[in-house]
């Protein structure tokens, strides 16, 4: 059986930790700073864990990445 193929897209943008669990980088922070508030850009600094249900969709692209 060859090996599996991961998304190159995923690999760049999520990584998965010892635990297991996948981190990402916040969202909301590409555009638009203006209109958001000061306490939303303080808090989104920074990488944040993935839910567990988001984790499942991640993991399917990133198959060795158990």
């Amino acid at each position: 059986m060859p090996k599996m193929k991961t998304k190159s897209s995923a690999k760049k943008r999520f990584k998965v930790t010892a635990g297991g669990h996948v981190k990402s980088a916040q969202a909301g922070k590409r555009h638009g700073m203006i209109k958001r508030t000061n306490k939303f850009i303080r808090q989104a600094r920074g990488t944040k864990v993935m839910s567990e249900a988001d984790e499942k969709i991640v993991k399917k692209f990133m198959p060795y990445a158990r």
